[in-house]
């Protein structure tokens, strides 16, 4: 072969090379004519081009095509290594069910009671992390229903109901244990299908025998409490969540309105109760809503209270008016904070309405607003027919006597009735006092 043909064959493949190495950038090749006679190795090459320039360029390529292919071996093992991990993953985590297992899958052996079954759902299905997110979830509402009870047995000073709490707060404190070993072995693959079955059947028991022992006490609890330890709940700001009293008010020439409040909603607490009779739906209505001071309507007709309560925390509040001028007091845990007069005058409350807790009333028991919904805790809701007196309502407040109840409404869970995830909590209101 020619030298100057061999040169160009040389050339040729390093460029080939380069080209190839270039192959994902920006390059462009351009075809050039040139005379017959032109000796085409001699034009291609650069005036600097040299014998060792040529060299250390084909070095250069060889080590970059080394480089590719040890990347795409290792990205090959590391695929291999996360197949194998992904298969031993689904064969402990998705055990072989039978025909006949599918089919036993709703009997005996999954069956739970009320909540735990909703929140427990298929143990054996689920990966162990979401084990134990639903695991967690049920021991919580477990222990939310414990706390409920031990408040009822300081409240009811009963021996046995505290024994009964004790060995069941004992027991879920053993299934946690029993849980978190659980679903470390799962995680560690430890576990074969047979012990899994065994271990989830085992846990799935004692939570079935702990939720109904919970249920009976329960049970127990509503018959014994007195009907006037409990609380509303109003968690969201919604259209649909309130409480209705059963019994309408009579005709009133004055009144007094005291309850326990919490809530730290903002802007403003909301509607903690309203009034509507037929043809007018602000009747008698407590709201504080958007960046307005509370307010006390008394057919259509407003004063402003003092009141500052969306800190958090429990307050007790009473409102007092008389027809004779309008006149109206503000009490804010136990002491005056405002008063005032011409508040409808001389306009009786009518009778014949709907009282509702939680929402303003814009037609006759609905046309609920969410952004006037009341957000918190309500309890001791009372109403009298008189205007309390200034130590009576200090009384209230600081739980310093017996105070008796609402002559015209008082606080009973048998008056009231809750809706769209309204809900009642067992409560004492002096008890957060001291």
């Amino acid at each position: 072969m020619p030298a100057g043909a061999a040169c160009c064959l040389f050339l040729a493949s390093v460029l080939w090379l380069r080209a190839g190495a270039q192959s994902f950038g920006q390059t462009r090749f351009v075809c050039t004519s040139v005379p017959v006679d032109t000796d085409l190795c001699a034009s291609s090459l650069p005036a600097s081009g040299t014998a060792e320039e040529l060299q250390s360029a084909v070095l250069q390529l060889r080590e970059t095509v080394l480089q590719q292919k040890e990347t795409i071996m290792n990205h090959k093992e590391t695929i291999r290594e996360l197949t194998t991990k992904l298969g031993r993953c689904e064969s402990q985590s998705l055990p072989e069910t039978g025909p006949s297992e599918s089919k036993a899958a709703g009997g005996a052996s999954r069956k739970l009671t009320g909540s735990s079954k909703n929140t427990m759902g298929d143990l054996s299905r689920a990966p162990a992390a979401e084990t134990l997110s639903q695991l967690g979830q049920t021991l919580q509402s477990l222990k939310t229903r414990l706390e409920n009870l031990e408040q009822f047995s300081r409240i009811n000073s009963s021996g046995q109901t505290n024994h009964l709490k004790d060995i069941l707060q004992t027991k879920i404190d053993d299934l946690e244990k029993q849980v978190l070993s659980r679903v470390n072995s799962l995680e560690e693959g430890k576990l074969n299908p047979k012990n899994e079955s065994e271990e989830r059947n085992k846990i799935e028991s004692t939570l079935t025998s702990l939720h109904q022992r919970i249920s009976d006490l329960e049970k127990g609890q509503k018959d014994n409490r007195p009907t006037d330890k409990f609380q509303l709940t109003f968690p969201l700001r919604t259209n649909y969540m309130y409480a209705k009293v059963k019994k309408s008010l009579p005709e009133m020439y004055a009144f007094s309105v005291c309850m326990w409040i919490k809530s730290n909603a903002s802007p403003g607490v909301g509607t903690p109760f309203s009034y509507a009779v037929p043809g007018q739906a602000n009747e008698l209505v407590l709201i504080e809503w958007g960046n307005n001071p509370m307010e006390i309507l008394i057919n259509d007709k407003v004063a402003k209270l003092p009141f500052v309560i969306n800190d958090g925390k429990w307050h007790h509040i009473c409102i007092t008016w008389t027809t004779r001028d309008g006149v109206w007091e503000a009490y804010q845990d136990g002491t005056q904070g405002g008063h005032g007069e011409n508040l409808a005058p001389y306009h009786p409350i009518k009778p014949q309405g709907v009282l509702v807790l939680g929402q303003e009333q814009d037609t006759l028991g609905g046309g609920f607003d969410a952004t006037q919904a009341f957000v918190g805790e309500l309890a001791h809701f009372n109403v009298w027919d008189r205007k309390l007196s200034p130590g009576e309502i200090y009384h209230l407040a600081t739980c310093s006597t017996k105070a008796p109840a609402g002559n015209v409404l008082a606080w009973s869970e048998t008056t009231i009735d809750v809706y769209g995830g309204a809900t009642k909590w067992t409560f004492e209101a002096c008890r957060q006092l001291n």
